[in-house]
């Protein structure tokens, strides 16, 4: 149920992932039916998984994160970015939308730089991201630096105020074509951790299943407070980032956010009806058991 875009349909080709990534064989084991598949249990196995699919598919040789951050589901990453590009073509009289002059902004780019790996190989668009996590932020310029591919195509701007999402990171003559983010989706530490435990349960229940990509990223391995939770959880993050992109209207085209609760949407109707947002459209998003969805808006005359 990927995007049909996604690179990432059907089981990871491990002979192919090993080839690339030799590091990564010593991270597969053989299910009780007799097939090849990674430790979803093992945070360095699936880190090391990561790796190989960005080598392999995104020209990225240099990916590490710091200990203890979260490591992210590339296939789900990557839909996002392709439903984006649907959005966006939609208003391109269907052409979808390439090149460097597509400009993307991400609103908690993270240490892992996922977003902008995926959305520079894609569709070549140039990319800034905004962090308010000092280590997330020095991760993301490492990526950066460490990888040619990446050179000239990604800006990264450090927040100092975790409660800004756009002031201090959209400047003067900045226009942006669409933005991006990823909020943190619970409302305390405490509901990140039984969710966390919930999904051990449930992947412990289907590990003898025969291995499918519907296990990728099901742990959120490591996340730091930032990443998992925020107080109010997703709705209010979102809400607070819908009223504030009202003050940026007129400097991007497109504001959008994943939201991960179908509970949240009414929240976030809400406050978008309160700033009069003149597009609001709802994008779903299946990836194996999860579902989640794009909730995008604009304040400009988009035809």
């Amino acid at each position: 149920m990927l995007h049909p875009k996604n690179r990432h349909q059907g089981r990871y080709d491990l002979k192919e992932l090993i080839k690339s990534t030799p590091e990564l064989e010593k991270y597969v084991i053989i299910n009780s039916y007799n097939d090849q598949t990674v430790d979803f249990f093992d945070p360095a196995a699936v880190r090391m998984l990561n790796k190989a699919i960005l080598k392999l598919y995104y020209d990225v040789n240099f990916w590490e994160i710091p200990a203890g951050y979260l490591c992210p589901p590339i296939p789900g990453r990557a839909d996002y970015i392709h439903h984006i590009a649907d959005l966006l073509a939609s208003i391109n009289n269907g052409v979808l939308p390439e090149g460097s002059g597509i400009k993307c902004l991400d609103i908690g780019v993270g240490s892992s730089c996922i977003y902008p790996i995926i959305g520079t190989h894609e569709y070549s668009w140039s990319f800034t991201g905004s962090e308010s996590d000092e280590r997330a932020m020095e991760s993301a310029r490492e990526i950066v630096k460490n990888n040619p591919s990446l050179d000239g195509k990604i800006k990264l701007r450090f927040q100092t105020n975790s409660r800004l999402f756009f002031s201090g990171v959209i400047r003067k003559g900045d226009k942006f074509d669409i933005c991006i983010c990823n909020p943190p989706f619970h409302a305390s530490a405490e509901e990140a951790r039984e969710s966390t435990m919930k999904k051990l349960k449930n992947l412990r229940m289907t590990s003898k299943s025969k291995p499918t990509r519907e296990l990728d990223g099901v742990l959120n391995f490591g996340g730091q407070n930032s990443e998992l939770w925020c107080k109010g959880g997703e709705v209010q993050f979102v809400r607070d980032m819908v009223l504030q992109s009202k003050e940026f209207a007129s400097q991007c085209r497109i504001f959008s956010s994943l939201v991960s609760k179908k509970e949240s949407l009414g929240g976030v109707y809400a406050a978008l009806k309160d700033v009069n947002a003149s597009m609001i459209k709802t994008i779903p998003m299946e990836h194996g058991n999860k579902i989640s969805r794009i909730v995008a808006w604009s304040f400009t005359d988009l035809s």
